[in-house]
């Protein structure tokens, strides 16, 4: 019998943000996509994949961040339960390119960007360090 896919849940709150924020992150040309573990999710049965989107208004207008967020709505909705790990929690953050590029780019932007992630650091990638204040 398979294993199940695990749960993906939505990141709603700004704390939850700024806490990926502090973790690793992936940079592509259709996407950013920041990854942090969760604090306290050795439980497996508190094991799932957290997911947040957002996009700037530097890629437009509000029709256009609603259609890149809907965009990689869509692609984390296939891919994170293959490639993410239970546990973490993404961040995807549009681009400019995110609402105009190839649907197939776009979805290989994200596969590239979350294997990458799970295997460690890789060229693009960089790790942030916590601020002492």
């Amino acid at each position: 019998m398979p294993t199940p896919l695990p749960a993906v849940k939505r990141l709603k709150t700004r704390r939850e943000f700024l806490h990926v924020a502090k973790g690793k992150k992936a940079v592509r040309s259709g996407v950013v996509i920041q990854a942090r573990s969760r604090d306290g999710s050795l439980r497996l049965q508190d094991a799932h994949i957290g997911a947040g989107f957002t996009a700037t208004r530097k890629i437009g207008g509000a029709v256009v961040r609603n259609r890149a967020k809907r965009r990689l709505r869509e692609i984390a909705r296939l891919l994170l339960p293959l490639h993410g790990q239970p546990g973490n929690d993404y961040v995807f953050i549009a681009r400019a390119a995110t609402p105009d590029r190839d649907w197939s780019r776009l979805v290989g932007d994200v596969e590239s960007a979350l294997v990458s992630l799970a295997d460690g650091r890789t060229p693009g990638d960089r790790e942030h360090k916590a601020q002492e204040a």
